[in-house]
């Protein structure tokens, strides 16, 4: 599938060097949660893991640090992805130095779905709660 006037963020398929991309899981707040990225035989990327809510845990997280500069009619965000029926998060940061997510919640199928997510229905949240700051109104991204 192909849209006009797409950027791409990330394709695993021409961009296959998964140590781009950072875990972070709930093992630094003593959780035992753990999580991982790797290409799988057809050059997908996989994020992958266990999470457990032992510990006061509960999350895994995969990051790809970026310099993108949105086109200015950017309007969204497509996800191509396949899961496991459970909902995830797709977090967005305007600046590195942010302590905040912007943050939309998803679910993936189990089969290939492209998902479209609005960049302005993008919420500030931190720590899982919601800030009162405006949506995502960036020309950038700094990273997913």
């Amino acid at each position: 599938m192909s849209y006009s006037n797409e950027q791409i963020i990330f394709d695993f398929k021409t961009q296959s060097d998964v140590e781009k991309w950072y875990q972070t899981n709930d093992d630094v707040m003593g959780g035992i949660s753990n999580s991982k990225m790797t290409l799988d035989e057809k050059g997908n990327g996989v994020f992958s893991g266990t999470v457990s809510t032992e510990n006061n845990g509960g999350f895994a997280m995969t990051r790809l640090p970026l310099n993108i500069d949105l086109n200015a009619n950017a309007s969204k965000i497509i996800l191509y992805v396949k899961g496991d029926a459970k909902e995830y998060q797709l977090r967005i940061k305007s600046e590195r130095s942010q302590r905040f997510w912007y943050i939309q919640t998803f679910k993936a199928s189990k089969k290939m779905e492209a998902i479209e997510l609005p960049l302005k229905d993008f919420y500030p949240s931190f720590r899982g709660r919601k800030l009162n700051l405006e949506n995502f109104s960036s020309n950038t991204i700094k990273e997913i």
